[in-house]
Order: structure tokens, then sequence, then C-alpha cells
């Protein structure tokens, strides 16, 4: 019987298919309360299908097929099986079928008990709809992001959410099944989602867009990443890859060099370009085309890219420098190449426009002025710490230099981190930023002030965390960087444990967002201040050079200022972090790529021998006694310490510390210590505790 019943549906469908012949194309949008549109004031008008049924224009009928609370498992709660609605879109007969279920999936009285039903389950609907129509196109999507506002976010939520997207992934290959995602586009936009669960009428504008350009292949023409432009950087000696966009199934070419190479943009509308390695230097053009549109890039270059990230020691300018005024004129160097990304609305303590705030939620935070050579016009605005360590670094290599700055004043660690990480691995940040007490005071004072008093709830701001990985590193993955310079941990500094966890898992997050586990990431370690806290930030920031694999970590203490953040030497600094890259990454060992780096401690009667990385040569930098040493018997209970430099270690002991058993050294918040090796390179604030 039920053989018979299939094959009475399928002549059912048959005839209404040919009955339809000239008519409109059929999308039935199937799903649960996203697809119907709840959270809108008039979903009729602005959910998702509807929205997309105004981008598809007349030659479309798109039906609405969404129910409230749907679960796609059959032995679920509210089974869409089970709803009218399903009955409905199997009477639609559908040409083209988008479905998203499984957001209700992730209650706790439905994945945990029926999961190993779900693949059968999604499978029956399939069919179903291919039985209502067996030449149907069916999209199957991945689904919507839940915020971790949502109140189950940690206790299952979040996980079952993450194992039913690879099941839908599953379910769409084994069903050959058009596989689209509303979860990238929209995972970046938190403040889309008001209630943690459903967009906006913007959230399911951007979910007609998907659906729209899936059905129609059109994805606005041919495009190149946001910072490939006249001037740039590509690397050097090394294959890579260049991706873009143009619509699905164009053509696409690309010339470089004499390189000629041809690639099909895939249904989602993205190519990729494999590249054979491009010799040092230039100028060479870029030229990448389809049948409608040429794209040509001049004056293009091999070289060497490097990103110099971080707040505001790293965004200080060369004009503010204090070798600036010396250095500007003399900045005439066509191979060197900047691209600088400043912020469109400063930091400052003002108020900011309503203006402002929108853009600032729609991510366009940073102007985008091309990349330009390095002269005595365009450098004086960019990062000096950025401009003196690609000065050295082109100078040593004899090779185009590509640096580009994206630091941002008072800017946390935990904002340039991607969501996914920190929703896996420090979900705790994410809950009530600006009243969350890992987040610096002073930092969420100012995101506040910002903002303004009546700033909505979800309004979101540079310092709120993942806010600058997804407005900026987001972007600039396409960009196959060198290395990074890093330049942060002032607005951190309140609590070195958090920033213990935070810095791991912002290396992991670029190099993740790279694909390059091994990327070079070099930082500095905080400068002198009067802030009580910095001699632990500093050491801090010394033993997570253990932790952090292909790492390297440039002292500042010497050119610190007591009341001043901001001190204006940057010029050692540069050099510094140039001398970490040369010696790291490009393999000139005659640099010295450290200051002396406390390695061990050996105690003897009364007398504590402490011995260095990088300590050939030590000496003090003023010709006097060493100073800042100190040694203790007991943790915390510290007195100063004579201390010599004896046959490659320093030799301490004090008076009134009769069984010493820790030392420390650079222990001032602002300090003069004076401790540096051969290369006239400063130790680094240690302690032994």
């Amino acid at each position: 019987m039920r053989k018979v019943f299939l094959l009475l549906c399928l002549l059912i469908s048959l005839a209404a298919t040919a009955q339809r012949k000239g008519a409109p194309v059929r999308v039935s949008c199937i799903g649960n309360s996203i697809t119907y549109g709840t959270g809108l004031e008039s979903p009729e008008k602005d959910s998702y299908p509807t929205q997309l049924q105004r981008l598809l224009g007349p030659g479309y009928e798109v039906g609405r097929f969404g129910r409230p609370g749907a679960t796609l498992l059959r032995r679920a709660f509210r089974p869409y099986f089970a709803q009218p609605e399903f009955r409905q879109a199997m009477d639609f007969h559908g040409d083209i079928a988008v479905i998203h279920l499984g957001i209700n999936d992730t209650d706790p009285r439905a994945w945990p008990n029926y999961r190993d039903e779900f693949v059968r389950d999604y499978s029956a609907l399939i069919d179903s709809v291919r039985l209502s129509n067996p030449k149907c196109r069916i999209l199957v999507a991945r689904l919507t992001p839940l915020s971790s506002r949502h109140h189950r976010f940690l206790s299952g939520t979040r996980d079952w959410h993450r194992e039913i997207q690879q099941v839908i992934e599953q379910v769409a290959r084994r069903k050959d099944c058009e596989l689209i995602s509303f979860f990238e586009p929209l995972h970046h936009r938190p403040e889309l989602f008001p209630d943690g669960i459903h967009p906006n009428r913007e959230g399911y504008g951007i979910m007609a867009q998907v659906v729209y350009s899936a059905i129609t292949g059109d994805y606005g023409g041919l495009s190149l990443p946001p910072y490939f432009t006249d001037n740039m950087v590509l690397p050097r000696n090394r294959a890579f890859d260049i991706q873009g966009q143009a619509n699905a199934g164009d053509k696409v070419s690309l010339r470089i060099n004499g390189q000629r190479h041809n690639a099909r943009a895939g249904r989602d509308g993205r190519w990729t370009v494999h590249l054979s390695p491009l010799p040092s230097g230039g100028p060479y053009t870029l030229t990448v085309s389809t049948s409608e549109r040429t794209i040509t890039l001049q004056n293009v270059m091999a070289g060497e890219l490097w990103l110099c990230s971080g707040q505001s020691n790293m965004e200080f300018q060369l004009q503010q420098c204090a070798t600036g005024a010396a250095d500007i004129p003399l900045c005439q160097n066509p191979d060197i190449r900047l691209l600088n990304l400043e912020a469109r609305w400063r930091t400052d303590n003002v108020e900011w426009p309503a203006s402002a705030l929108d853009s600032i939620n729609r991510l366009l935070y940073y102007t985008n002025p091309g990349w330009q050579p390095c002269t005595p016009q365009t450098a004086p605005r960019f990062s000096a710490i950025g401009y003196y360590f690609a000065r050295e670094l082109q100078d040593s290599l004899r090779c185009p230099i590509g640096i580009i700055n994206n630091a941002v004043g008072g800017s946390p660690a935990e904002a340039w981190i991607d969501r996914w990480t920190l929703e896996y691995q420090f979900p705790e940040i994410l809950r009530d930023w600006t009243r969350n007490d890992f987040v610096q005071d002073w930092v969420r004072g100012r995101a506040l002030r910002n903002m303004g008093q009546q700033h909505q709830p979800l309004q979101r701001h540079p310092y709120e965390p993942c806010y600058l990985f997804e407005s900026s590193i987001r972007l600039l993955r396409s960009l196959p960087i060198s290395g990074v310079i890093w330049y942060q941990g002032e607005s951190n500094a309140h609590n070195k444990d958090a920033h213990e966890r935070l810095f791991p898992l912002l290396v992991q997050s670029w190099r993740t967002a790279w694909d390059n586990p091994e990327l070079p990431f070099y930082y500095v370690q905080l400068s002198s201040i009067e802030r009580p806290s910095w001699p632990w930030f500093r050491d801090s920031q010394r033993r997570l050079l253990s932790r952090v694999p292909h790492s390297g970590m440039a002292v500042s203490s010497d050119v610190g200022n007591p009341s001043d953040v901001h001190p204006k030497d940057k010029r050692p600094v540069g050099h510094r972090l140039a001398a970490l890259a040369l010696y790291n990454r490009y393999g000139r060992t005659r640099v010295v790529p450290s200051g002396p780096l406390y390695r061990s401690v050996e105690f003897r009667g009364r007398e504590a021998w402490v011995s260095f990385d990088y300590a050939d040569g030590l000496h003090t930098s003023d010709g006097q006694p060493l100073r800042t040493f100190e040694i203790a018997e007991y943790p915390s209970e510290y007195h100063p310490a004579e201390a010599e430099i004896v046959d490659g270690r320093v030799r301490l002991s004090s008076r009134q510390v009769r069984h010493p058993h820790y030392v420390r050294y650079a222990w001032q918040p602002f300090t003069t210590a004076n401790l540096v090796n051969g290369a006239d390179l400063p130790a680094s604030t240690f302690t032994n505790e």
C-alpha cells in the first residue's frame, strides 16, 4: 500500500508541475520561528522570506512556512512534520526549497535524547520535499548563531548547536543538497539578535541576501578583498593563494609577471588562484578579470608583509615621536609600503554621535586609504614603531616591506580575539561586558562615555570583546602576512591572570585566521610607569614566552616615563622588534634578538647566582653599579641586594638575608634597572617566585 501511495503522490506532483509551466518559480522557505519572523513587529513584511520575495522580484513566488518552536526531530516536543506548515509546504510544490531547522533541537528535551535520529529525520524531510516536486532544488542552511547571552548557552546549547551544524553538513552531502550558511554572515553581528536567538529586521535581511545569492548566483560580480589595492606588497619567493568573489560559475582570469591562471567561481561565488612564487622586487601589475569586469592593480611589489597592532603605544605616530622631526624628512623609500588603517572615531573622552554608533555597529570602524609608498607625506601619521621596524627590515633584507597598522588606543586584548575562541575558551568575558570585572574598569568607563547615556543595550564599541577581530582581523586574513608585531597590555594590566589566559588565545586566534600555526608573533613588554601592578604584569609577559611558541618579547622598561603612559622614544622599540624578526624569522644569527632573560638561580649559602639567556657581554647601561636586584628568604620579604657580574652571571647577597630563596629584578613600576648585554639590550623584569 505504501508503494501505491508514494506512486500516486509522485503522479500528482508531476501533474501539478506540468500545470505550472511558465508560472513564477516557487521558493518554499521551511523552518521554525526564524523562518516565520518571530521578534518582528510585522513578520509578514520583514521576515527573511518576504524580504527574499522583494529581492527576487515577480519571476518568483516565495512561500513562508515557518512554525515557531518547531523541531526537526520527530520525537521531540514540536516536530515540524506534525505541524500544518509542513503540509502547506508540501502542497506548495516548491521548485526551490530552503530548509532551516535545528535551532529548537538544541533544547535539552530534544538533542540529548534523540540525536541519533537527526540524520534519519532530516533525510525524511528532504525526501518529502522531493516527493512533492521531484525536480526541486534544495538548499540546506547551516543554523543561525545562538548568542552567548542565551540562558542555556553554557549548559549545553553552545555545544549541541555546534554538533547539529556538523550533522546538517553531513546530511547535505549525503542527500546531494546545496549547503548554504546563515551562521558565518551573522555570527560576528550579535547586536542583530535582540533576544539572543531571533534576528532583527536587518539580520533577516542578511539571511534573505544569502538565499537570494544562492538561488540566482548573483554575488555582485568580480571583486578582490578590501585591502588589495595599488602599491600593495605580496609575498616574495613563496607560493600563495589569492581569493576573491564573483558571480557563481564565472570564469576568472588572473595575470601577474608572466603567470596566467584561470579559476571558476563556485556556487558560493568564491574563487581561488594559486600563485607560483614571485621574485623579490617589482613593480608588478596584477590583473584579474571576468567577461564583465577587469580589475588592475599597479605598482605591486613582492616582499615581506607584517602587521603591527595593539593599543596606543603601537598607534603612536611617527610625528609624535621624539625622533620624528629628524627622521620624517628621510622617509622617502619606495620599497616600504604603508597600509594605515586609522580609526574613524578615536576613543577619546567624548560622546559619539548617533551616526558614529550606527557605523560602528556595522563594523565600519576603520578608514581604508589603500596602500601607499612611504614618503615624508605618508609616514608622519603612521605608527612610529611600525615605521622603525619596517625601515630596519628593509635595510637588512634589501627587499620591499609592507607594513599594516590597525592599532587602536586603549583597546584590551579581548577585543582582538575571535568570537568562536572566546565562546569556547573564555565565555565568562563575553557576559555583560560593560559591567564585567574581567574587563578593566577604565576600558568599561571609556566605552560607556563614548556610547552615551542613551545607547541601545546591544550597542557595539571597539573595546567590546571580539569587536576589533570582527571589524579588522577578519578582513585582513586575505593578506598573506609574514608575521605580527604587537604592543598592548596597558588595558589588561589590572588582571595579569586573565591576561595569561587571553594572550595565548589571541595568538591562537590569529594563527587560526591565517591558517599558520607558526605565524611569528613578537610583542613588547610593558614599559615603566608609576602603576603598581606593572612589575607583576611585565614578569607575566616574560613567562608567556614559554607558553607561546614562535614568539619573542622586546623589553621597553628602559625607555619608560614615570607619569606618561606614552613614552616618546619609539625607535629603540622598533629596533628590538626588528632584531627578533631578523634572528628568528630570517635566520640572521649574528643579530642578538633579546636582552638578558632570566634562566635560573643557584643558591650558595648567603649568595644567589643568577644565570641568563642572551648573556654575552653583560654590563651596565650607564657604567654604574647594578641596580634594582633584590633578594629574600621568604616570599614578598625582599631586601636590596649587592649585585656583581661574575663570569657571565650575576652574584647577589644581602646582610639582611641569611638563607636566600628568592630573587627579583626591576621590580618597580617605574624602574631604573641597568643590566644590559653586549648588544646593549636591557634585561627583563623577573622574579623566581
